[in-house]
Order: structure tokens, then sequence, then C-alpha cells
């Protein structure tokens, strides 16, 4: 048998000699491989050189094209160049002509001007001189005709001026004269017709009472009862009621002093109800006083609902119908300002249907006129302008508000609503038995009236008639003639308009009668 040793080392011998077989196998066959790569790849560039060149020549062939392509558009965009600028040329050279034509038209023009110019200059220049010599001779003749006249100009010229006014003044008065006829052709008789309608639809109270100013006593005692001791009850009731209370000889009556028409009648009633329950002392008599205050302001509101209600205006501010029951206490030229906002507004309803308008607004702003009166002796101004503001305050209508502020010509009245309300506050202030004046009042009155009419030149005589209501004037009528007289009326009653307060409207009436006289022998 071998040895171990010995196999190993032929196994070991085996083995190295397999792998160096197994070396020499395995690099012949990457040799092999290896120069099949080698023929592929030559293939395949020369496949890819072929196919670069004929890329190659397509891209010059593309390129050629392209630039034939390009040079042919560019030789026609130059061939339209140059034809567009040829155009031009022509063009420019026309306009060169053109301009060339009208410089020398220009020039030739500029050459008339001024021959033109030199002519004018020499023309203002002999004018000029010539105004020189018609000012000079103007001069001399009007120093001549002054020595002559023995007048100077100036004087010369007031008399031809007084002369132009009179001439003036008289073609005035024709024409016043003229307008005044035609228009009382058409609307004199319409006028007359719609005012005695509405006089006569409307049935109007006369004048019944007047403010309240005295209470009556049961007897002398109750005086002294009023007065109190050290006159704390006369104190206490003046205190509540804000009014003057006057007790002096006048048998069985207290007199009552107070602007404030509603404080008044506060302490009309409360003195009433005290001499008649007969406890008179300051605590009963602020308890009577505050009960009659509230009767007040209940009678206050339950007028002036009443009195919306018989006018058919709805829609009224609470405030405002508050204000109209004040006019229950309050009264001008001794009649009741309510009542004559009533006929006011019942008198413009009237002459609204006569004459086509709104019937409803025109009731409105005739009740409202004198709104202002219900708080005149708390606020300053015109009764007219403070009612229209407190209108203005609670909403009422722009047409209210002018009405209420035009009725006595504090604002022009500037339409027809205004003008009905200035019409009905005549009315029913003109009416007979509507108002009472005092006798110096109506007397001073008169006298005013009569004054105003005899200041004016050519009145030979002046009378004041119809109670005021109509004045008479009577002119000579060598200085006056008929057209003038015309406007010798109409100044006089722009006399009457800014020189005295009355109410209502004032007639002026010219007279001037001319007579002939003659005797038979």
């Amino acid at each position: 048998m071998l040895n171990i040793p010995v196999v190993l080392l032929i196994a070991i011998v085996c083995l190295v000699g397999g792998g160096l077989v197994g070396a020499l196998l395995r690099r012949k066959s990457s040799e092999s491989t290896l120069a099949n790569a080698e023929r592929d790849a030559a293939r395949q560039l020369e496949t890819a050189r072929k196919e670069a060149e004929t890329i190659r020549k397509e891209a010059e062939i593309q390129a050629k094209d392209a630039v034939f392509q390009a040079k042919a558009e560019w030789e026609n965009e130059v061939r339209d160049l140059r034809r567009e600028l040829q155009g031009q040329e022509k063009r420019l050279v026309q306009k060169e002509e053109n301009l060339d034509r009208k410089i020398e038209q220009a020039e030739a023009r500029e050459q008339e001007l001024q021959k033109r110019d030199q002519l004018l200059t020499e023309r203002d220049r002999v004018l000029q001189e010539r105004n020189a010599e018609i000012d000079r001779l103007v001069a001399e003749q009007r120093g001549k005709l002054e020595q002559i006249a023995g007048l100077s100009a100036e004087e010369a010229k007031q008399q031809l001026m007084a002369a132009m006014e009179s001439e003036a003044r008289h073609d005035a008065a024709k024409r016043i004269k003229q307008i005044e006829d035609e228009a009382r052709e058409i609307a004199d008789k319409k006028a007359k017709n719609i005012l005695s309608l509405a006089i006569q639809r409307y049935a109007g109270d006369y004048v019944a009472e007047k403010t309240v100013s005295a209470v009556p006593l049961p007897n002398d005692e109750m005086k002294g009862r009023i007065i109190g001791r050290e006159g704390r009850n006369i104190r206490a009731i003046e205190a509540a009621t804000g009014i003057d209370l006057i007790i002096d000889d006048t048998p069985e009556a207290v007199i009552i002093s107070g602007f404030n028409p509603v404080r008044r009648e506060v302490a009309r009633l409360s003195l009433e109800r005290l001499i008649t329950d007969g406890r008179i002392h300051p605590s009963r008599i602020e308890e009577v006083v505050k009960k009659a205050e509230e009767d007040v302001e209940k009678a206050i509101r339950e007028a002036g609902e009443q009195a919306t209600f018989d006018v058919g205006v709805h829609g009224i501010h609470p405030e405002i119908v508050k204000l109209i029951g004040r006019l229950k206490y309050r009264t001008s030229y001794g009649q009741n300002v309510l009542q004559h906002s009533l006929e006011v507004a019942f008198l413009c309803g009237i002459m609204a249907d006569e004459l086509g308008l709104n019937a409803k607004q025109a009731k409105r702003a005739g009740l409202l006129h004198d709104l202002g009166k219900a708080v005149d002796h708390e606020v300053e101004g015109s009764h007219a302008l403070i009612g229209a503001d407190l209108a203005r305050k609670y909403g009422e209508n722009a047409k209210i508000v002018h009405a209420i502020a035009a009725h006595h010509e504090e604002e022009k009245p500037d339409s027809i609503l205004a003008n009905l309300v200035q019409a009905a506050d005549a009315l029913s202030g003109a009416r007979p038995g509507a108002r009472r004046e005092m006798l110096e009042t109506y007397v001073k009155r008169l006298q005013d009236l009569e004054r105003i009419g005899s200041s004016f030149g050519g009145v030979t005589s002046c009378f004041a008639i119809q109670a005021g209501r109509e004045i008479r004037v009577m002119v000579s009528s060598d200085e006056v003639s008929d057209e003038h007289s015309h406007v010798l009326a109409r100044d006089i009653a722009k006399r009457i308009e800014s020189e005295m307060t009355y109410p209502g409207q004032i007639k002026v009436n010219v007279i001037r009668e001319t007579r002939a006289i003659e005797y038979a022998k």
C-alpha cells in the first residue's frame, strides 16, 4: 500500500494540473470572445460612420436649401423696401415743392400785410388828427353854446336828464295804467268771484270774547284769604303759576296779570277752584295748580286734535298738534288765534278748490300759518319765521314751510300756495267784526294814514275811511296828471307798507278831478 503522504502529493499534483488546464482553456475562450467583440465593434463603427456621412450630406443639402430660401426672401424684402423708399422719396419731393410754393405765397402775403399795415398806420394817424380837430371844434362850439345859453355843460346835462326822467316816468305811468287795465279786465272779475264765494261759503263768528284778566269773588273778604297771613298764599299762587295777582280796590274781583296765555289760564282755573273750595293754603295751592296744569294740557291737546279733525288734515306731528291747541288761549286784536287759523284753513281750501289746486295742502298751510304765535312770547323773532322753523323741525313739506314764512312778507312769496295763505289771512282778519282794537291805536292809525297821504306833492286833501281800510287822496289836476296819479298811488302804498303796522290791507284811492265852470248872463 502507498503511503498517505504520497497519495496526498498525487492529489495535489492532480489538482494543480487540473487548475492549469482549466485556466488555459478559459484564456483561450476569452481570446476568442474578445476577437468576436472587436469584429462586431468594427462593423458597428463602420455602420455608424456611414450613417453619419449620410446625415452630414443631408444636413448640408438642407442648409443649402435654407440659405437659398433665406436669400430669396431677403432679396424680396430688399426689393419691396427699395420700392417703398422710392415712393417716399417721390412724396418728399412733392412736399418740398408744395412747401416752396407755400413759402412763396406766405412771403407774398407778408409783403401785402406790411403794405396794409403801413396804410392802416397812416389812416390811424389821419384819424387821430381829425379827432383832435373835431374835439377842438366841439370844445369851441360847446363854449359858444354855453355863452349863448348861459348854462354850463353839466347844468344842461342835468336839465336834459330831468326832462328825460319826467318823460320816462310819464311813459312808465302810461304803461303801468295800460298793464293794470288789461290785468284788471281778466283777473278782477275772477278774483272777486273767488273771494266772494269763499266768504259766502264760510260762516264766521264775530268777536265775542277777549282775554280774561279778572276773576270774580263772592265777597271782598275772600281777598284777605287769598292774600293769606303775611302774604304767604298770594306768594304761593304767584310762585306756582308764574302769574302776578293784582288785588286792589276793585270790588269783588282779582286781576290776573301775565304775558303767557297758558299760564294765565292755569292761574284763572286754580284761583276759581280755590275760591270755590274755600281751603286756601300753600300746600292746597300747589295741589290745585298741578291739577289745573294737567287739565289745561289735556284741553290743549284736545283742542289741537279737534282743530285738525275739523279741517280734515292728518299726519301732523303730535308736538305741532299741541302747539295748535295752545293757540286757543292766544288772541290777536281781540280775535282768538285758533279760531282765526281755522277760518284761514277753510278759506284757503275753498279758494284752492276754485283754482283747481290741492285743497288739503292749502288747508294744512292755512291751519299752521300762525303756529309761531303759540311760542312767540318765549322765542325771539317774527311769529311767521318762528312758525316756519317749527314746521321744518317737525317734518312739514317745504311748500308748507314757505307759505308759513311768507304770509307776512318776511320771505317773498314764490308759490300760489303762499299767496293763497296771504289772501285768506287778510280776509279772516279784515272782515267786519273779526277784530277789535283799542280806541287810541285806532285813532293813531287813522292819523298816520292821513299824514302819509298828505306828505306827497300835489295832494290837496286826504281822508281815512272804512275804519282805516281805505285812504282817499284828492290831488290837484294842475299838478298831477292821470298817468302820474297811478305812480302816486303806488308810492303812497309803499310808504304805508314801510312805516305802518296793520292787519289786513289798506286801499289807496287817488282821485283827480277837473271842473269847468261858466256862467250864462
